[in-house]
């Protein structure tokens, strides 16, 4: 009989999504492109922090490469819910191809200042805006059985933070050996593979049942759907506060290397790195859950852990230390991204999922860039360690108020699991089916 605890763990139940042919495709590509994608985040930081040294401008680059998610983000959620969602997946990461080109040509030609920098990283914004939605919406078409939405959820954010452990660190050594443009050159070159297994999927099309209404009136629609049903309102509320206030830690990063660890490069890589093991773990564990029973408590909890690592890291001057606490702090975020995700995907209406995803989008990276901002400014006047040590208050805060949430998001819930069949339904039938055509109004 395979191990199980009682917070539901079975760990046969680990890959069950990868049945799907469309989501192993999907796995296999994303797989290969994601450690790319790391690296070049790495490089980033790490080549802003070489040229100017200035921790406004880390914060400002950040922003620039943010920003176009939280204003195009609404706008592309409609388009998203409209479009063929594997068209738009195929052309968002050929521009991301592209832009990877870009920053390696001016990179290794060694004429690359931070001002072309925030041009491209502005550009990798806007294809984000339509690229993650269409991302988040399309992995119910790859993964036709709903009961293993949430495992291949989970699966993705493995697969996201095994990357985030071996991008930084192959970074961190090739920045040292040949520069940041190789890890530039390596980023563009991968994309291939996910548009390679994007190609090869044999997919139904997706084809909108509803009447198409102007963008702003759709819009509309979509924002009064999230206002008005507070389990889906109150995930993203603490999402969006938690990467206000909490995620500025990696824009920091380099500023925890180079001056409180006094280190280089690849001290930079083993911080990521750590934080990508706790998140792998997170990850691991989310993808072992047999059900979503109980995914609320746990956003309180990581949520809470999260601010708790934040503080313990902003406080230390030991390497060993730092990192043991960047392991808790990227389990703690991972378990609540990935919780409030696959509580999203699990109770919103089919025909509304490329606009919740995209507000969902908005929460996790649209405001991210206004907290990079700020703590790009706040810590040139306080210091980096005073700026996460705030924010990591704020985080325990509003896990706190997520927490005193939870009755009534339960209660309005349970009647969605019931419909689906994670909660056996009794005496409901009918009423329980109609109940749920709408959200409840509060």
């Amino acid at each position: 009989m395979p191990p199980r605890s009682r917070g539901g763990m079975n760990w046969r139940l680990m890959v069950r999504s990868l049945r799907h042919r469309n989501y192993r495709l999907f796995f296999g590509g994303q797989g290969i492109s994601l450690i790319g994608t790391w690296m070049t985040r790495i490089a980033t930081g790490w080549l802003v922090y070489r040229l100017t040294g200035s921790a406004f401008l880390l914060g400002l680059v950040s922003f620039a490469g943010q920003i176009p998610i939280l204003v195009l983000g609404p706008f592309a959620g409609v388009w998203v819910d409209r479009l063929n969602r594997h068209r738009v997946l195929v052309i968002t990461q050929a521009l991301s191809m592209l832009q990877s080109f870009a920053l390696a040509g001016l990179a290794l030609a060694h004429i690359i200042t931070v001002n072309e920098i925030i041009v491209l990283n502005l550009f990798q914004g806007a294809i984000n805006a339509f690229d993650m939605p269409a991302r988040q919406a399309f992995v119910i078409e790859m993964v036709e059985n709903r009961e293993d939405l949430g495992n291949a959820i989970a699966l993705n954010s493995s697969l996201v933070n095994a990357a985030r452990l071996i991008g930084p660190s192959v970074a961190g050594l090739l920045i040292a050996a040949v520069g940041e443009g190789y890890c530039f050159l390596i980023d563009g070159i991968s994309y291939m593979a996910v548009i390679a297994s994007l190609l090869a999927m044999v997919v139904t099309p997706h084809v909108s049942e509803r009447l198409q209404q102007s963008v702003l009136s759709e819009l509309r629609e979509g924002w009064a759907y999230v206002r008005g049903f507070r389990p889906i309102w109150s995930i993203l509320l603490l999402l969006a506060l938690v990467s206000l206030v909490g995620m500025p830690y990696t824009t920091l990063m380099p500023i925890f290397a180079g001056k409180v660890l006094h280190g280089g490069a690849h001290t930079l890589g083993f911080l990521m790195a750590a934080t990508g093991v706790g998140a792998l773990t997170g990850a691991v564990r989310l993808a072992a859950r047999k059900s979503v029973l109980g995914l609320g408590r746990t956003i309180a909890f990581t949520a809470g852990a999260f601010g708790t690592g934040l503080i313990g890291f902003s406080a230390s001057h030991q390497l060993w230390l730092s990192l043991l606490l960047l392991v808790l702090t990227g389990f703690g975020f991972m378990q609540q991204m990935a919780s409030s995700n696959t509580i999203l995907q699990t109770i919103t209406e089919d025909s509304k999922r490329g606009r919740v995803m995209s507000f969902y989008a908005m929460a996790f990276q649209g405001v991210a860039p206004f907290g990079s901002l700020i703590a790009g400014a706040v810590a040139a006047r306080i210091g980096a360690p005073n700026t996460l040590m705030i924010g990591g208050a704020i985080c325990i805060c509003g896990a706190g108020w997520f927490a005193m949430q939870l009755p009534e998001i339960r209660r309005l819930v349970r009647p969605i699991y019931q419909q689906i069949g994670i909660i056996p339904e009794v005496a409901q039938g009918i009423h329980t089916a109609s109940v749920l055509q709408e959200p409840p109004e509060e």
